[in-house]
C-alpha cells in the first residue's frame, strides 16, 4: 500500500503540485498568526494565551437586596444548593452568600457538555418547588462564560483632540454612558457574553422623608411608596380614527424629574393634597454600591468584556475593539470652562489581545529560528544544496498541515498547543533528512542510464516501513496525554493533538512530496539554453520580488541561485569544479547571518558581529563535535565491543543516576545500603545532592501583568476601602517598570464577581522588557553617538537600522524582579499580604479551587466561629513552616463584620396589635431604604427609593426614634418596640456541598516546589496534631487545596498510562523487528534517554552548570539556566523524548538485521567486523537526525519571550535525553553483537 502510494506521487507530479498549492493556501487560510493574504479570506483557528482550565461550570446568581449574609445563607443559598445536587453529572457544589446576593457554582464532571449543562439547570430552576424561596427572589443562570473569559476591561475618561485627560465627567454621568449605551453596543459583538459595569454611582431618585412632618400630616411609609408607584404610570387606550386617519392613544404619566416627585399626591386632609414634597426632600443622588474602580489614585469608570464559552478571544476582541470604533464618534461630549472640548473615550488598561500575540510572536520565532537551524544542519551535514533547499521548504507545509488539522479538530491555538510544533520540529525535519539522505545515496550508486524514477522509489520504499515505525513509536507515545483529565487534561491534549499532526504531516511529506520533487530537483534537466536562461532569470526575478515584499533571506538566496546558475557555464574550470562547495558555503554563512538578526541569543545591546560570532562558534561547535564524533566512532565502538562489561557498567551508572536524580539517592538505593555505610558523609553529602526532583503543576507563564490581590479587614467601611486601594494605587505606580495601574475593590455587576468589598483586584501592567510591536518584535529605535535620539516631543525615534530600547533599570532582570519592588511599596497598614497572581493564572486558581491563592488549606466545621477560630491557629502554626512565605499566610476572618441587629420584643408588639412583617417593613424602608418603582426616560432607567433622611439614621439614637405605625393609626417608635445591639457577624459565608467551609490563603517561597511545600506543611500540621499543640475540633476537618491537587491526581493518572504507552511502542518495535531481542535492546534506548532528561534537568540546578562566559556574556544567562521543578509540562517533554528516543536504535538494529540476513556460521570476530561495519555506515543518517533535533531546541532553550515559561521546561527533557541517547549508538551494536555471540557459543 506505501509502495503504491509513493509510486503514485512519483508518476503524478502535477497531482501532488496542484495539491501542494491546495495545501498551502488552506494552511495560511487558517494559520493562526495574522498573515494579510490580500484577495484570500481569513478563517484562522481559535486562538488564546493559554488554555482554559478551569472546571467546567455553570453559575446560578441570586439578588436579594439589602439581606445579610446570615439570611442569604438560610433562604437562598442552601435550599437552592440541596436542590441542585441531583442534577446528572454535578460533581461539587460551591455558593457564596454576601451582602444581598448569592453565587452558587455548579462544578460538572469534564464529560458533560457545556449547554447541556447549562438546559439541566434552567429546568431545576423552573421546577423548584414554591416557598423553596422567598417571594419575589428570582435565581439567575449566569452568563454563558466563564471568568478566564474576561478579556477586556476599560475605562470611561474625558479626553480632548490630543488625547490628553480633560476630567468634567461626574462620576454618575459616565456610569450612565457606560449602562445604557457602551454595554449595550458591545454587547452586540460577536462572541460576546456579557458586559459589565463597574465603578462609579448609578443615578437615583431619593426621596428622604421626615418622620416628624409624616406625623404632623398622619401619612405612613405605606401610603408613601404607593402614592409613588402610582403617579409613575404610562397607559395605552388602543386607537381612535378621526378623518380616515388613526390615531394611537397614550396616557402619558411616567416621572421624568425630581419636581414630577415633588408633586405627587400622597392624600388629601379636608380637600388639601399632601405632596411628597411636605413631608419629603427628593434629590438625585448615588445608589448604593458595592464595587468600586480606581485609576492609578482617581475614581473611575468602567466594564469588562467576556468572550462567551468556546469562542474565540482574539476574534472577539477585534470585534469589540470594531464596534468601539463605530460607536466612539457618538459618544457625548461637552466644553468645559476652559474652552477645552471633552469628549468621552473608551480607554482599554487590560486587553488579551497583547499577550495573546506575543505568545504567538515568540512561538513563531521559535519556528522561524528552528527552521534556519535546520537548514544549516542540512547544509553542513549532507552538503548538497539542492536537498537542504528541498527540505527547508517542505517543513513549512508540514507546519501549515497542523494548522488545516487544528481547524478541522477545533483545536485552539495557544502556547501550549504550539509548542507540540516547536517541539517536533526537528523530528519533523528528520524524516525529510532520512528519506533525502538514502535518495541521494542510491542516486551516488545508480548508473547513468538506470531509471531515476525507479531508483528514488527505490530508495523510498527502502526506508518508508523504517520511518513509519518511528512515527508510530512517537504517537503512541502520547496516548498518555490523551487520557489525562480535568486540567492537566485541557492543558496538554492540544499539544497531543498538535505533535500528532506534525508527525503526520511530516511522513505525508517526506514520503510523498519530498520523492517527485527530488527527482525534478536532483535529475531534472532543462536541454534548451534559452528556456534555461528564461527560467534562472524568471528565479532572479522572483529573488528580487521577495527581496521587497516577503523574505530577505529567501530573495538573496534565489537571486543567487540564479545568477549561478545563469553564468555557470562561463566560470572557469578551477572555479567551476568548486562552485558547488562555494554556493553551500555562501548559503551557509546567508542562513547563519539571518538567523542571528532574527535570534540575537546575547542580546541586541552586544551587537550584530558579536551575536554573529557566538552563533557560528555554537552551531558550527556542535556539527564539529557531531563530525568529529563520526570519524572517533569506528575506534570508540571498536572498543566498546572489546569491552562490554565495561561499557555496560558505565551505562548502567548513567541510568542509575537518571533515576537517583528523579526520585532521589533514599528512594533509589536508600534500602539496600547497609546502616553504617550510611552514617558516612560521603553518603549523607550524595543525598543531600541528590534530594529529588520538586514537584509542581505547572511552571507560571509571564502574562506581562500582575494581578495584586490583598483585603482589608472585614469590619473596613467602603470608604475607608477606597482610601485603602487608591493610595495602594498610587505607590505601585510609582515603581518606574509599571505602565498603568487600574484597581477593582468588590464587584463589577456580573455573575461571574462575587466579591466582597473587602477584596482588592488591582491589575498591575509593567513595561515590556524592549518596547514591541503587535506580534512581540522588538522595535529598534535610532542609536546614534552611544545614545537614543527623540523628536522635539521626546518621543524615541523609529529605525530598522537602529536598537531596541530597554525600559527597566538595570538591575531589574526579570519579572520577579518587578513584583519585588512592587510587594515592597505596596505595604499598607490594615491590609494583608497579596500572593503573587497573574490575571489570568489567578482566574484559572479561583475557578478551580474557589480560592485566590495556588496553595490553600479548606477547613469544613460545624458553625462559622469554630472554622475562623480552627484557621487562626492554623494561620499561626503555617508561617513557622521553612518552606511557606510567612507574610503570605492569612486565615478568612469569616465573622469580622460588625452588624447592628434589631431584636424585635414579641411582648410589646403583641400589646400593640403589630406583626413582625409590619415592623420588619419599617425597617427595611426607613433604614435601609426600598426601591418603589423605577423611572423611564427613553432608554434609561433609574430607580426611585424612599428611606429616612440621613440624619435620622445614622446613630443608635435615631434608629430608635424611627416610627411604626399600629392599626389604629398611631405611630410608636421602634426603642419601644425593639432593642439594637452590636454583635459581629459573617461578611461572606461560604459552603462545599452544603457543608460550611473557610479558607485558608499561603504561598511558597522562592525555590520550593508546590508539592514540596504541601507534603512538608500537612506534615508539619501532623506533627503538632499528634504533640497536642493543634487540637482539631470535633466536627471540623481540614485538607490542602489549590494546584497540589492537580498535581497528586496528573501523577495517578501518568502512573498508570506511562507503562503502558511503553508496553506499546515495546510491540510496535516488536512487530518492526519480529524478534524479542532486537526489540529489547532498540527499547533500552528510552531507558539510556529517559536518564539523559533527568540529568540534564539536575544540571539546571547546579550552580555551576554553564556558569562562564564566553564573549564576555555569562551562558548561564545566556541559555536562561533556572531551577526547573518537576510538573507536568516537564512529563510531557519526557514523553516527546520517549518516540524519538528509539530512532537511531531502530535506523542502527534495522541496518543490523539486514546485514546479518542470510548469513549463518559466523565466528566471533566476523560478528563484531559485521556490527562494526553496519555502525560505520548508518552513523551519519543517526547523528545528522540527532544534531537537527538538538539544535533546534537550542532556540527555545535561549527563548525569553512571553510563552518560553511553558516552552523551555518541555525542551529540556527532550534535548537532555537526546544528548546522552548519543550512548544508544553504542548500546544498540554492543547488546546485538552480544546476543549474536552468545547464541553462537550456546
Amino acid at each position: 500500500m506505501l509502495d503504491k502510494l509513493i509510486r503514485f506521487c512519483l508518476e503524478n507530479k502535477l497531482v501532488v503540485i496542484l495539491l501542494l498549492l491546495f495545501t498551502i493556501a488552506w494552511g495560511l487560510i487558517v494559520a493562526p498568526f495574522d498573515y494579510d493574504l490580500g484577495i484570500l479570506p481569513r478563517n484562522p483557528v481559535r486562538v488564546d494565551a493559554i488554555p482554559d482550565i478551569g472546571e467546567n461550570q455553570q453559575i446560578i446568581f441570586t439578588e436579594w437586596k439589602g439581606k445579610s449574609p446570615q439570611d442569604v445563607e438560610d433562604q437562598i443559598s442552601y435550599p437552592l444548593t440541596t436542590a441542585l445536587l441531583g442534577i446528572p453529572g454535578v460533581k461539587s457544589i460551591r455558593s457564596f452568600s454576601m451582602f444581598g446576593f448569592s453565587s452558587i457554582y455548579l462544578i460538572f464532571k469534564e464529560d458533560v457538555e457545556f449547554y447541556w449543562s447549562r438546559s439541566r439547570v434552567l429546568e431545576k430552576l423552573n421546577s423548584l418547588p414554591k416557598g423553596t424561596l422567598p417571594e419575589n427572589v428570582s435565581p439567575t443562570l449566569g452568563p454563558d462564560a466563564t471568568p478566564l473569559g474576561q478579556v477586556f476591561w476599560y475605562t470611561l475618561e474625558g479626553q480632548d483632540e490630543n488625547g490628553n485627560v480633560t476630567g468634567g465627567w461626574d462620576l454618575h454621568e459616565l456610569r450612565s454612558i457606560q449602562d445604557y449605551y457602551v454595554r449595550y453596543a458591545l454587547s452586540s459583538a460577536e462572541g460576546v457574553a456579557e458586559v459589565a459595569s463597574v465603578g462609579g454611582f448609578v443615578k437615583e431618585y431619593q426621596i428622604d422623608v421626615d418622620p416628624d412632618a409624616m406625623r404632623n400630616f398622619n401619612v405612613n411609609l405605606n401610603e408613601v411608596y404607593t402614592a409613588i408607584r402610582n403617579s409613575n404610570v404610562d397607559v395605552g387606550a388602543k386607537t381612535i380614527e378621526i378623518n380616515q386617519v388613526e390615531y394611537v392613544i397614550r396616557g402619558v404619566g411616567y416621572i421624568k424629574s425630581l419636581e414630577d416627585l415633588e408633586k405627587t399626591v400622597i392624600k388629601s386632609n379636608e380637600n388639601v393634597p399632601i405632596l411628597i414634597k411636605d413631608i419629603a426632600t427628593v434629590n438625585l443622588g448615588p445608589a448604593l454600591r458595592r464595587g468600586i474602580l480606581d485609576k492609578e489614585g482617581a475614581e473611575a469608570v468602567g466594564g469588562v468584556v467576556v468572550t462567551r464559552y468556546g469562542g474565540n478571544p482574539l476574534e472577539v476582541i477585534k470585534n469589540v475593539k470594531q464596534k468601539i470604533s463605530e460607536i466612539e464618534t457618538g459618544l457625548p461630549q461637552k466644553t468645559l470652562s476652559d474652552g477645552t472640548v471633552s469628549k468621552v473615550k473608551i480607554v482599554p488598561f487590560y486587553d488579551r489581545t497583547g499577550l495573546i500575540n506575543e505568545t504567538l510572536g515568540t512561538l513563531n520565532s521559535a519556528l522561524t529560528e528552528e527552521i534556519l537551524v535546520t537548514i544549516i544542519v542540512i547544509l553542513v551535514m549532507v552538503g548538497h544544496f539542492y536537498s537542504s533547499i528541498l527540505i527547508s521548504l517542505l517543513l513549512p507545509i508540514a507546519v501549515l498541515m497542523c494548522f488545516i488539522g487544528m481547524k478541522l479538530f477545533d483545536i485552539e491555538a495557544n502556547i501550549v498547543a504550539l509548542s507540540g510544533i516547536a517541539i517536533a520540529i526537528g523530528t519533523m525535519v528528520d524524516m525529510g533528512i532520512v528519506v533525502t539522505e538514502n535518495i541521494l545515496r542510491h542516486l551516488e550508486k545508480s548508473e547513468e542510464n538506470d531509471n531515476k524514477l525507479e531508483v528514488i522509489f527505490k530508495a523510498t520504499s527502502e526506508v518508508g516501513s523504517a520511518i513509519l515505525t518511528a512515527i508510530a513509536t512517537t504517537v503512541i507515545s502520547f496516548l498518555p496525554i490523551f487520557t489525562m483529565e480535568a486540567a492537566e487534561g485541557k492543558l496538554f491534549r492540544p499539544l497531543a493533538y498538535t505533535k500528532t499532526f506534525a508527525l503526520i504531516a511530516s511522513v505525508i511529506v517526506a514520503l510523498t512530496m519530498i520523492p517527485p520533487f527530488a527527482q525534478l530537483l536532483f535529475t531534472g534537466k532543462i536541454k534548451s539554453d534559452s528556456l534555461k536562461k528564461s527560467l534562472n532569470g524568471i528565479l532572479v526575478l522572483l529573488g528580487i520580488y521577495s527581496l521587497v515584499t516577503l523574505s530577505i533571506l529567501l530573495g538573496l538566496i534565489l537571486i543567487t541561485f540564479g545568477l549561478y546558475k545563469i553564468f555557470e557555464s562561463k566560470l572557469p574550470k578551477v572555479v567551476a569544479e568548486h562552485s558547488s562547495l562555494a554556493v553551500n558555503i555562501f548559503a551557509i554563512s546567508l542562513v547563519v547571518y539571518f538567523l542571528t538578526k532574527h535570534w540575537l541569543p546575547l542580546g541586541v545591546e552586544a551587537g550584530i558581529l558579536l551575536n554573529l560570532l557566538f552563533v557560528g562558534i555554537l552551531i558550527f561547535g556542535v556539527l564539529f563535535l557531531f563530525k568529529y564524533f563520526i570519524r572517533i566512532y569506528p575506534n570508540l565502538l571498536f572498543w566498546t565491543l572489546e569491552n562490554k562489561s565495561k561499557f555496560l557498567i558505565l551505562v548502567s551508572g548513567i541510568v542509575l543516576s537518571g533515576f537517583m536524580v528523579w526520585l532521589g539517592v533514599e528512594k533509589t538505593v536508600g534500602k539496600i545500603i547497609p546502616n553504617f555505610a550510611k552514617e558516612n558523609k560521603i553518603y549523607s553529602t550524595i543525598i543531600h545532592e541528590f534530594p529529588g526532583l520538586g514537584k509542581e503543576f505547572m511552571p507560571s507563564l509571564d502574562e506581562g501583568s500582575y494581578l495584586f490581590m490583598p483585603t482589608t479587614m472585614p469590619h473596613a467601611s467602603i470608604g475607608e476601602a477606597l482610601d485603602v486601594i487608591q493610595k495602594l494605587d498610587k505607590q505601585i505606580k510609582s515603581v518606574p517598570e509599571v505602565e498603568l495601574v487600574v484597581g477593582k475593590l468588590g464587584r463589577a455587576d456580573s455573575p461571574l464577581d462575587p466579591a466582597p468589598i473587602s477584596m482588592v483586584e488591582t491589575i498591575v501592567n509593567y513595561k515590556p522588557e524592549y518596547n514591541v510591536d503587535k506580534n512581540g518584535n522588538k522595535i529598534n529605535y535610532k542609536f546614534e553617538n552611544g545614545e537614543y535620539e527623540r523628536d522635539s516631543e521626546e518621543n524615541l525615534i523609529e529605525n530598522e537600522d537602529g536598537l531596541p530600547f530597554r525600559n527597566w533599570r538595570p538591575e531589574i532582570k526579570s519579572p520577579d524582579d518587578i513584583w519585588k519592588e512592587i510587594v515592597k511599596v505596596a505595604k499598607i497598614p490594615g491590609t494583608t499580604s497579596a500572593p503573587k497572581l497573574q490575571p489570568i493564572a489567578a482566574r484559572i486558581v479561583m475557578l478551580q479551587s474557589g480560592m485566590r491563592a495556588p496553595i490553600g488549606i479548606k477547613v469544613k466545621g460545624p458553625n462559622l466561629e469554630t472554622i475562623e477560630r480552627f484557621g487562626l491557629e492554623l494561620e499561626k502554626l503555617l508561617k513557622e513552616v521553612p518552606s511557606v512565605e510567612p507574610a503570605s499566610v492569612f486565615a478568612d476572618r469569616i465573622v469580622g463584620k460588625p452588624y447592628l441587629e434589631i431584636r424585635i420584643d414579641r411582648d410589646e408588639i403583641a400589646r400593640y396589635g403589630i406583626s413582625i412583617r409590619q415592623v420588619q417593613n419599617v425597617i427595611e424602608v426607613a433604614i435601609g431604604g426600598k426601591t418603589i418603582t423605577t423611572s423611564v426616560e427613553g432608554r434609561e432607567r433609574y430607580p426611585i427609593r424612599v428611606r429616612y433622611q440621613r440624619e435620622l439614621r445614622d446613630d443608635i439614637e435615631s434608629l430608635g426614634k424611627i416610627l411604626v405605625p399600629t392599626p389604629e393609626g398611631v405611630q410608636i417608635p421602634l426603642i419601644q418596640l425593639a432593642s439594637v445591639e452590636y454583635v459581629r457577624g459573617p461578611q461572606v459565608i461560604k459552603s462545599e456541598d452544603t457543608f460550611l467551609v473557610g479558607y485558608v490563603l499561603l504561598d511558597k517561597k522562592d525555590g520550593f516546589a508546590e508539592v514540596e511545600v504541601v507534603e512538608e506543611a500537612d506534615e508539619f500540621l501532623k506533627g503538632k496534631i499528634r504533640s497536642g499543640e493543634l487540637i482539631v475540633p470535633d466536627g471540623v476537618s481540614y485538607k490542602f487545596a489549590g494546584n497540589y491537587e492537580n498535581q497528586i491526581r496528573s501523577e495517578k493518572k501518568l502512573a498508570v498510562v506511562l507503562p503502558l504507552a511503553l508496553f506499546i511502542i515495546f510491540l510496535i518495535l516488536y512487530f518492526q523487528f519480529k524478534s524479542v531481542s532486537t526489540t529489547a535492546l532498540v527499547f533500552s534506548g528510552i531507558l539510556v534517554a529517559w536518564s539523559g532528561g533527568f540529568l540534564m534537568i539536575w544540571l539546571y540546578d547546579q550552580s555551576w552548570f554553564l556558569n562562564f562566559s564566553l564573549l564576555g556574556f555569562n551562558l548561564r544567562e545566556v541559555f536562561n539556566i533556572f531551577p526547573v521543578n518537576l510538573s507536568v509540562a516537564v512529563w510531557v517533554g519526557f514523553i516527546a523524548l520517549f518516540g524519538i528516543a528509539t530512532d537511531d536504535g531502530v535506523v542502527m538494529a534495522t541496518y543490523l538485521e539486514q546485514s546479518f540476513k542470510d548469513k549463518a556460521n559466523l565466528t566471533k570476530q566476523q560478528i563484531r567486523d559485521l556490527v562494526l561495519e553496519a555502525g560505520k555506515r548508518r552513523i551519519r543518517p543517526c547523528l545528522m537526525t540527532t544534531a537537527t533535533t538538538l539544535l533546534a531546541l537550542i532556540p527555545i532553550l535561549t527563548s525569553t519571550g512571553r510563552g518560553s515559561d511553558i516552552m523551555v521546561p518541555m525542551a529540556i527533557p527532550s534535548f537532555g535525553g537526546m544528548v546522552i541517547a548519543l550512548v544508544t549508538l553504542f548500546v544498540v551494536p554492543v547488546l546485538y553483537s552480544w546476543i549474536k555471540e552468545i547464541r553462537l557459543t550456546s
